[in-house]
């Protein structure tokens, strides 16, 4: 919003929500009506594009919006350093409303224009003018229309909206207040009205020039510098004609200079191009990714999952619980998707973070949830993360840490399948699994002698079971298997006398994993209290009695570019409290009696060889 929002700044339809698409429907069903009723001479093919157009568009815009947020979290041409707030997630989340803006009034002119129905397909005199419209009154009008946007009384108004925007992002390059863009409308309208007034219209001429702005716009604001040196060398005046990302970008961030459209000689011609430009391109043309510290790597989740990845649609993202109608609609791509991640996938870059001096990729196998489930393509699993841990040793990455599925115990044992196979390693390959089990036991309430073990048996439970043994807590246990496992894992520690194997289920302190049964969950006596070990607490069957949840993600205010609820993907929400180090872990209480007693017991899980160097990182 601006500083001082004049009249005219918020959209007509602000007011509908996710209901403002009704208002495309009198200009659907006209188009339909043409379509359908209207025999082949007096059918305009132009009434049956417009709306296939505006999809176009929409998907033009989703593809930048892709790109950028894979190179910008990647790195390398990167041109502006800050993180993006939550303030502008928001608003740039309307930027489709320019779309629904443009396609009514184009399609409302194209109606009521004489001369203007059906155009043809190509003019070559009409291209040329569209052209040459474009780079003379458009650019010209516009570099002084947007200095006029700079003035105190207009900028506090409107503009200042658009600039709030430090890092751009491609649809920052179209959020403006309302009364902005009915302004941009009629500017990039002259080549239009020129050809339609002319007789020189043609649907390339319409349809192309829309793109073209698109594109310019989309590119002046993706952050990160693609346009290579060479094409300035083959043909120096190009640097007149053709802006690019790091020339915008200044704008930007000096918001004094480098005013122009896409062509930058208005820049030159009236002093207003910033002396830094040139340097700031060859620097950001040069820029490697940057140096990393720690890796994560995670999955997919549910075939729907790919459209809550950041880099998908950030409506979906923003909200991973929420049912959209659209998205079955979407089955086709859905399925397709799958297809393709099961024959063929490489492991790519999702996200970038920055924890104090700690830079934090997140790197996802493209695998399904059900693909790990079912023990489909084992192999070609195992062959990804081994790649990618590969290559995180090879770029000098300190720790990489495996999310829930990617460190499976039939699958890897926990990621020490790679460490056997590749014994020179120099990256620690981490699970989470001390910190889990720092979680638990700080969960337990002091004074407790006996707790009951139910559940899948995995590595943290052993911990867990070792730990409580060394602290002097009775561990019981209902399941005879878990009882001989236990025994068996836990032989080197003095653990014997700490070990039962109980059927009264009257313990009042339950350590419960993935494999609890309901029939178990009645048994328990009134007031029992459930402590998850697992990645998934139990369902709440028990009105009487007391549970506690995976503990909730604290991101500091040092973590960076946390800069939406975007970064929540269903169910790896849970697994990344165990993973990441984004964790609340209850502290002991100072004056707790038994503090010495718990900290020697979980002193040697957390100093473990392979966990240690995790935490010396930060």
């Amino acid at each position: 919003m601006a500083s001082k929002p004049g009249i005219l700044t918020d959209w007509p339809w602000k007011s509908l929500g996710s209901f403002k698409y009704v208002i495309l429907a009198p200009w659907v069903v006209h188009s339909i009506y043409t379509l359908i009723i209207k025999d082949g001479k007096e059918r305009d093919p132009v009434y049956v594009l417009f709306f296939p157009f505006l999809l176009w568009r929409t998907l033009h815009n989703q593809i930048w919006i892709s790109l950028a947020r894979y190179r910008t979290a990647k790195g390398n041409n990167r041109i502006v350093d800050k993180s993006i707030e939550f303030e502008q997630v928001d608003r740039e989340s309307n930027w489709d409303d320019q779309i629904l803006l443009n396609g009514i009034l184009f399609y409302v002119g194209y109606m009521i224009l004489p001369g203007a129905a059906h155009m043809p397909l190509w003019r070559t005199d009409g291209v040329l003018l569209t052209i040459l419209l474009h780079m003379g009154p458009v650019e010209f009008l516009y570099y002084w229309l947007h200095r006029a946007l700079h003035h105190h009384y207009l900028y506090s108004r409107y503009h200042s909206h658009h600039h709030s925007s430090i890092v751009t992002e491609p649809i920052t390059s179209v959020i403006h207040p309302f009364a902005e863009h009915l302004a941009y409308f009629l500017l990039f309208s002259i080549p239009l009205l020129a050809g339609i007034f002319m007789r020189k219209n043609s649907i390339a001429a319409l349809f192309g020039y829309i793109s073209y702005i698109d594109f310019m716009n989309n590119m002046g604001h993706c952050n990160f510098e693609l346009i290579p040196k060479m094409l300035f060398s083959i043909f120096p005046p190009l640097k007149y004609l053709m802006y690019t990302p790091s020339y915008h970008s200044l704008h930007h961030t000096r918001f004094r200079t480098n005013y122009s459209l896409f062509m930058p000689i208005y820049d030159y011609i009236y002093g207003t191009m910033d002396k830094s430009s040139d340097a700031l391109y060859e620097k950001s043309l040069i820029r490697p990714e940057e140096l990393l510290h720690v890796v994560h790597l995670t999955h997919l989740v549910t075939p729907q999952s790919i459209y809550h990845l950041r880099l998908g649609f950030a409506s979906l993202a923003s909200k991973p619980y929420t049912y959209r109608w659209y998205v079955w609609a979407m089955w086709p791509v859905t399925c397709g998707s799958i297809m393709l991640t099961w024959t063929y996938g490489r492991t790519f870059i999702l996200e970038r973070n920055q924890f104090n001096k700690v830079n934090v990729q997140t790197w996802v196998v493209p695998k399904f949830k059900i693909q790990y489930l079912l023990k489909l393509g084992n192999e070609s699993i195992d062959s990804l993360i081994e790649e990618a841990i590969l290559k995180a040793d090879k770029r000098g990455i300190k720790v990489l840490s495996l999310s829930l599925l990617n460190q499976g115990d039939e699958l890897n044992s926990y990621g020490e399948l790679y460490i056997h196979r590749n014994p020179k390693l120099k990256i620690k390959v981490v699970d989470g699994s001390s910190l889990a089990v720092a979680v638990v036991l700080n969960s337990i309430p002091k004074g407790t002698t006996q707790v009951l073990f139910r559940g899948n048996l995995t590595k943290v439970a052993y911990f867990i079971a070792s730990a409580l043994c060394q602290m002097d807590i009775q561990v019981a246990t209902s399941h005879g298997d878990e009882y001989e496992q236990l025994n068996t894992k836990l032989k080197n520690v003095e653990c014997e006398s700490k070990l039962l194997l109980s059927k009264s289920f009257t313990e009042k302190i339950w350590l419960v994993g993935d494999g609890l049964t309901k029939e178990e969950q009645i048994k328990a006596s009134k007031g029992t209290l459930f402590i998850p070990f697992s990645q998934f607490p139990p369902k709440r069957l028990r009105k009487d009695c007391l549970y506690l949840t995976t503990p909730a993600m604290m991101s500091p205010k040092s973590f960076q570019n946390i800069d939406s609820c975007e970064q929540v993907k269903t169910e790896e929400s849970y697994e990344e409290s165990w993973a990441k180090l984004r964790s609340h872990v209850p502290r002991v209480n100072p004056d707790c009696k038994e503090k010495k007693q718990r900290e020697s017991a979980i002193k040697p899980i957390l100093d473990d060889s392979r966990s240690s160097h995790f935490w010396s990182i930060f």
